[in-house]
């Protein structure tokens, strides 16, 4: 098993190559593992950490002991997962809507077998449909069958899930549909961020927080005044010059959001609404900007922003290891041990920042000094 070890500030972020989960530790607590990595016998390690922490040898040893078997159970606590995929299945005759859209000059066709796979992509990328055209560069097909939703691409089988994981289903279209507009295959990509992407043109930064925190909304309010909406929900970072990529899907606007928004898009009035269950949120989407969807550029900064009514605006720099924890779980991160370490390299270089507003104002001319690193 390979294991990776990174010393951000005052703690170590660890890193398992067999389930691909990473865990910040004690240094000690890292220290102690390397020496396992190595082969170091316990008792030795043991006779070492109790001159370093001034402890009985047999309790040192019990903590190494104990710890190890901690992580054992934590890895078996990760099971493959049993995928039923019914790969004889054959693929419909006939699909209900076939649409094409477009990604500046690349072509796509995705044919749906129904409204309802149609309502799990389609409101996303509506602003990117063009009419039939008889040249197109790429085919998605999707279509449910036996409560399985299938996803092919150009004609091969990618994979089927269960309607309880269709998120992970639109992760993967999602992520088919970036590797065939930036012609990169899925392990040239560092990791899929859940955050908002801004960029002033020069560089980019990644915008995170809880759901209701105000990120779509923010980078709604930025796209209108001289900043160009890079990607909103799903935020991919490429391996080899660690640049966040452009992903075409619209803004997700939330109805408590429209009293701010529509003076500045009278096009959210008339916008049809969708009740997303599955997130208990009710929302309409805004286009983006963006005018070039080949566009990656370099971040350095993220900024967990929070909206929160009647407060005065702040902007401080927050602890790396905060922010790590509150990036990973939501995030995807490449399971290959390359990748990985160039990840852990990468986050340690970026400036991790609170910023919580209730001004609009405000909250914009701090993101211009932030940019020209003014703060």
């Amino acid at each position: 098993m390979k294991t990776l070890y990174k010393k951000v500030e005052d703690k170590t972020i660890t890193w398992f190559e067999d389930r691909n989960e990473y865990l910040v530790l004690e240094n000690t607590t890292a220290d102690v593992l390397k020496r396992l990595d190595k082969g170091i016998s316990v008792k030795e390690i043991a006779i070492s950490l109790s001159k370093k922490l001034d402890v009985p040898v047999d309790k040192a040893a019990d903590f190494i002991i104990n710890l190890n078997q901690e992580l054992n159970e934590s890895k078996n606590e990760h099971p493959n997962e049993i995928i039923n995929d019914y790969r004889d299945i054959e693929k419909p005759k006939k699909y209900e809507f076939i649409k094409f859209y477009k990604v500046n000059n690349v072509v796509f066709k995705i044919s749906f077998l129904s409204e309802t796979e149609l309502s799990l992509i389609h409101h996303k990328f509506e602003h990117l449909v063009i009419e039939q055209n008889n040249h197109f560069d790429n085919e998605f097909e999707i279509f449910i069958n036996n409560n399985f939703i299938f996803l092919y691409v150009n004609n091969t089988y990618i994979g089927s899930w269960s309607h309880q994981n269709v998120h992970y289903f639109q992760g993967k279209f999602s992520m088919e549909f970036i590797q065939r507009i930036h012609q990169k295959e899925e392990n040239e990509w560092l990791g899929v961020f859940h955050a908002s992407a801004v960029s002033n043109g020069k560089k980019s930064m990644l915008f995170l927080g809880d759901s209701g925190n105000g990120k779509s909304t923010s980078l709604a309010l930025l796209q209108a005044n001289g900043f160009t909406c890079l990607a909103d929900d799903f935020v991919p970072v490429d391996v080899k010059k660690q640049e966040v990529y452009s992903f075409p899907a619209a803004i997700s606007i939330k109805k408590n959001s429209l009293d701010t928004l529509l003076p500045i898009y009278p096009e959210l009035k008339n916008g049809k609404e969708y009740n997303l269950i599955r997130l208990n949120k009710v929302v309409r989407y805004l286009k983006p900007n963006n005018t070039n969807y080949f566009a990656h550029l370099p971040c350095n900064d993220l900024i967990f922003i929070k909206y929160e009514k009647d407060s005065e605006l702040t902007c401080t720099k927050i602890s790396k290891i905060d922010a790590f924890q509150q990036l990973i779980p939501d995030s995807w991160l490449s399971p290959k041990t390359e990748n990985a370490q160039v990840f852990l390299d990468w986050f340690a270089t970026l400036n991790c920042y609170q910023l919580t507003y209730s001004d609009n104002n405000k909250m914009i001319a701090i993101v211009h000094k932030l940019f020209n690193n003014d703060l």
